[in-house]
């Protein structure tokens, strides 16, 4: 049990402004300490949150709860919370840092200091410091305070709470929100650190895989076999680019080959398993069936091409040379999972099926063609591709039918 003590309100406060409930505020701060065990999201700890408060006497009009995060793509999120209201998620890029609402929001400050800003709206001397504060005055609120939420590693959130009831926040409200601040910002953080590591391990092994890591597929030798549509593309002539060019514009060339080739294969379902060099390996796992997966791939590729086709055209009117690619599908068993050595693991696919799809790399190359695509692959998806004989592969007992898009 965590005792929780409110300040007795002054004479000056008016008695309907002191009503709190510290029964049910007893009970709001253990439901947090105990890990808010009937919410799974955060925004239904929020919402969940939002209710209690209005249950102790807390004239809350709106709450926000501001999070740093760690991702390549987004700086933050933000929960925003009204009564009979769903509660919104908002996330920030890291392009928000360098404009005037970051700048001049109170956010700042709280997260950089560790302070805590208060702003009476109704008070005609009241700062017009930040620009929200605008915002919040023409939607009838009367008192804005934003407090820091400080997590065990140093790092400082912030969450803030407003009210449209005449005179504001009463000393007997701040103590509630004071006692509600630091559990809550125990029980933000345990969700922060599942986010980030979440966000991390889709964004360096991919989503799938992540999902299997964090159910406890972590063991070496921990191997499942799937059936799938493997994908192998690279650039040609990656490595005289890297000679002729600054490494600073062979990066940007890399980023953006690979921003025209992820895309297209996840929106079609697949998988990036790894980046090798200037190469993607790439898994369609079959799921709704072998025909359902090859469409997928040959999709993917696609949409990967025509991507492929603006980038050039891009970089031709800008006098640089067009980037040369090949890709290759087969589709196959695949030994899926952890392999590597005791301390440092690789969830990875190998086996003859991932074989052959290399060597079908090397065929494209060698003939010329951007896409070459299996026999296994063509079997299901026949209409588009021609046969263009059978070629002996190097590692490969027999000698592989090679299919390639009419569109040559």
């Amino acid at each position: 049990m965590v005792s929780v003590n409110l300040r007795a309100p002054s004479r000056a406060e008016p008695e309907t402004m002191a009503q709190i409930d510290s029964g049910a505020l007893q009970d709001a701060v253990e439901w947090l300490i105990d890990g808010a065990r009937d919410a799974r999201l955060p925004q239904e700890v929020m919402a969940g949150l939002g209710a209690r408060l209005l249950a102790v006497g807390l004239p809350l009009h709106r709450v926000a709860l501001f999070v740093r995060t760690l991702h390549p793509n987004v700086m933050g999120r933000r929960f925003l919370w009204r009564p009979c209201a769903a509660v919104e998620i908002s996330e920030g890029s890291y392009d928000f840092l360098t404009t005037d609402s970051y700048r001049r929001n109170p956010v700042q400050p709280v997260m950089e200091t560790g302070r805590t800003i208060r702003r009476r709206l109704e008070d005609p001397d009241c700062p017009r410091d930040f620009l929200i504060l605008d915002e919040l005055r023409a939607e009838g609120i009367t008192d804005y305070l934003i407090q820091p939420l400080e997590f065990s590693d140093g790092q400082t959130h912030a969450i803030s709470w407003t009210t449209t009831r005449p005179g504001g926040f009463s000393a007997a409200d701040l103590a509630a929100l004071e006692a509600i601040r630091r559990p809550l910002a125990r029980l933000t953080e345990s969700y922060a650190l599942r986010r980030v590591l979440s966000s991390l391990l889709s964004t360096y092994v991919g989503r799938s895989t992540a999902e299997r890591i964090l159910a406890g597929r972590v063991r070496r030798g921990d191997i499942e076999r799937i059936h799938a549509v493997i994908l192998l593309a690279d650039l040609r002539g990656f490595t005289s680019l890297s000679d002729s060019l600054p490494g600073d514009r062979v990066v940007e060339l890399l980023n953006g080959y690979f921003d025209a080739l992820v895309p297209a294969i996840e929106t079609a379902g697949g998988e990036v398993l790894k980046f090798i060099g200037d190469g993607v390996l790439a898994i369609f796992p079959v799921a709704a069936g072998p025909a359902a997966a090859c469409g997928a791939a040959l999709a993917a590729v696609g949409a990967a091409r025509t991507a492929l086709a603006e980038l050039n055209a891009t970089l031709q009117s800008q006098g640089e040379a067009a980037l040369r690619h090949g890709m290759a599908l087969h589709l196959g068993e695949v030994q899926y999972g952890n392999i590597g050595s005791r301390a440092r693991l690789d969830f990875t696919t190998i086996g003859p099926a991932v074989n052959l799809t290399a060597r079908l790399g090397t065929l494209a190359r060698d003939l010329g063609r951007e896409l070459v695509v299996s026999a296994a692959v063509a079997h299901h998806c026949p209409e588009g591709l021609a046969s263009l004989g059978r070629f002996a592969l190097r590692g490969v007992r027999e000698p592989q039918e090679v299919f390639a898009p009419l569109d040559r």
